[in-house]
């Protein structure tokens, strides 16, 4: 007589699956016992959401409604207002390199740092002269023009 093909190892799988299935089939019953007449409904899956941004159950109140007009809503940076001011500045020279023909001029009110090139200056400026300019937008930033030694 042949032995039999099963080993232990195979034995022990069969059995592992087979308690797997009782285990699923079981909570599988648990399931359609607790559950309710129809299953969830519908009015049970929907949240809503508060003025905060929280979840909840409750639906909003309308008395608490807030009207956004499309128009009011900015986005990016708002605008700057013109501002009134003297567009001649005055400034002390930090830093100026004759030979290369360029430095850097410290703005009196601001404290700032403006660039000055010597195509812009009306008269010869040396460090910690005091000076008077005007600033326009250049390619990489403020740039001083209209530059005057202040006696």
């Amino acid at each position: 007589m042949a032995k039999s093909r099963e080993t232990w190892g195979k034995k022990e799988n069969e059995n592992k699956k087979a308690k797997k299935r009782k285990e699923k089939e079981a909570r599988k019953e648990e399931r359609k016992a607790n559950a309710k007449e129809g299953g969830t409904r519908f009015e049970d899956m929907i949240a809503y959401m508060d003025e905060n941004g929280n979840i909840t159950s409750t639906p909003p109140d309308p008395s608490r409604k807030k009207v956004i007009r499309a128009e009011d809503i900015e986005i990016g940076v708002p605008k700057q207002e013109a501002r009134a001011y003297d567009p001649i500045r005055k400034g002390t020279v930090t830093f100026f390199n004759d030979s290369k023909g360029f430095g850097f001029i410290k703005d009196s009110e601001t404290q700032e740092s403006v660039f000055v090139h010597i195509n812009n200056l009306r008269e010869a400026i040396r460090e910690n002269n005091k000076v008077t300019f005007e600033v326009e937008m250049g390619q990489k930033g403020p740039v001083a023009v209209n530059v005057k030694v202040v006696g």
